[in-house]
């Protein structure tokens, strides 16, 4: 499925966060939303899964859903949100649950997103059980289970180490050779954008509005760690954003 944006504006009140954004989100691509901090990213993602309303403008879904469907726009958070009191396979199957799929037929999907994440030996930890890199692979085998046209990806990472945060890039890139998917993935980190991102969307500070949209033509599967061609886009990200992200950091800390 593909989601396009067209003229999405958004205020509170008098406060204007969002002016006339019109993107593509491509069928079986990843598109890495950056900006400077405060510029409304997550208020965008919220748009897109519908969270919320726009002032004006219109997200809309054009395609067909993928086989099995059971939540068409599904998002992974950057604090897990698994219950403490159930296993991995538990957690899992609450979304299962959710839409009346138990016994045989749950336990097939749950085996099958566990071990495309690699979580097949832990299907009965505990949360507290896991590290965070492993906490975070559960919430993206719980998305997962709902075979989701969309997955909203809201600082998937932030909240690991850089070593964790490295293996669950390679992760994310493993998944999506095997079964492409479609994903909008909202980050503050170039590094994470330039490793995952076929499109990479730069927002400006606060009204954030469209300034640049780069594309990334080589393969997710030949990015790697080190890779002198992220680096010199990185270093291009980030001189189209250095000025922008610190005056937004000047706003903020005056607001």
């Amino acid at each position: 499925m593909e989601i396009e944006l067209a003229g999405i504006s958004h205020r509170y009140g008098d406060f204007e966060v969002l002016r006339d954004i019109s993107i593509s989100i491509p069928d079986g691509q990843i598109v890495c939303i950056i900006g400077p901090s405060g510029c409304g990213k997550s208020t965008l993602l919220r748009f897109i899964g519908g969270l919320e309303r726009p002032t004006s403008g219109h997200v809309l879904q054009l395609g067909d859903l993928p086989p099995d469907c059971l939540n068409p726009l599904t998002y992974i958070f950057q604090d897990f949100a698994l219950l403490p009191w159930r296993t991995v396979a538990g957690n899992v199957s609450l979304v299962l649950e959710d839409h009346g799929i138990r016994g045989r037929k749950a336990k097939a999907v749950i085996a099958d997103v566990l071990s495309r994440t690699r979580l097949t030996d832990f299907s009965d930890a505990l949360p507290r059980q896991l590290s965070g890199g492993m906490k975070q692979r559960v919430a993206i085998a719980r998305a997962l289970a709902v075979n989701p046209a969309v997955l909203l990806m809201d600082e998937p990472l932030s909240a690991l180490d850089s070593q964790t945060r490295e293996l669950l890039m390679d992760d994310l890139v493993t998944l999506w050779s095997r079964q492409p998917f479609t994903a909008v993935y909202v980050t503050h980190n170039l590094a994470e954008a330039v490793r995952l991102g076929h499109r990479i969307v730069v927002l400006s500070r606060r009204p954030g509005c469209v300034r640049d949209i780069i594309e990334i033509d080589k393969p997710l599967t030949e990015r790697k760690f080190g890779d002198p061609d992220l680096d010199i886009c990185q270093r291009q990200l980030w001189q189209l954003m250095r000025d922008e992200a610190r005056a937004a950091d000047s706003e903020l800390i005056d607001v």
